[in-house]
């Protein structure tokens, strides 16, 4: 340090020393640093507060994004269900080159996440199935798919059409 600077630091030492020894001054000076601070943590919270509220936009729009795009793949997935059923007509009419575009388009429509719902020999389930016709059972059995006559699928884990079913009634 040279002594200029010294001799600065002594200065300023010694005024803080004087204002320091007046009660009054100090209890200004403890005033005015409480002020301060407070206005500091005031404008920390707001910061905090301002982070945490982009924070949940982000993850809101980012949420919403996703939810859009799932419902255009699932509008898309079941524009392509009859194309599907006309596949299975088809296959089960015998012409058996269909079969092949059918299941084709079966797997790449199921990495999107679409499944057929499995009926016949099932319970019958009104959130699955749509009981087209019934048949009387002679026996008090619970209520069983006997035959399906449109395939039902889920997309994502929810039905996005229910299966055409035969039921057998106890």
């Amino acid at each position: 340090m040279s002594e200029s600077e010294t001799e600065l630091d002594a200065a300023a030492a010694e005024a803080v020393g004087e204002s320091l020894e007046d009660p009054a001054e100090l209890a200004e000076l403890l005033s005015q640093l409480d002020a301060v601070t407070a206005e500091r943590d005031d404008y920390l919270d707001q910061l905090q507060r301002q982070r945490a509220e982009f924070q949940n936009f982000r993850k809101r729009v980012e949420a919403e994004r996703r939810q859009q795009v799932s419902a255009g793949v699932s509008r898309l997935v079941e524009s392509l269900l009859p194309v599907l059923d006309g596949c299975d007509a088809a296959t089960a009419q015998g012409h058996d080159e269909v079969a092949a575009v059918g299941q084709s388009l079966m797997v790449a429509l199921g990495k999107a996440g679409l499944e057929r719902i499995d009926s016949v020999g099932e319970p019958f389930d009104p959130t699955q199935h749509e009981a087209v016709t019934i048949e009387e059972a002679v026996d008090d059995a619970p209520q069983i798919v006997t035959a399906e006559l449109r395939s039902g699928f889920r997309f994502d884990g929810r039905v996005l059409r229910a299966a055409m079913v035969q039921v057998r009634a106890g």
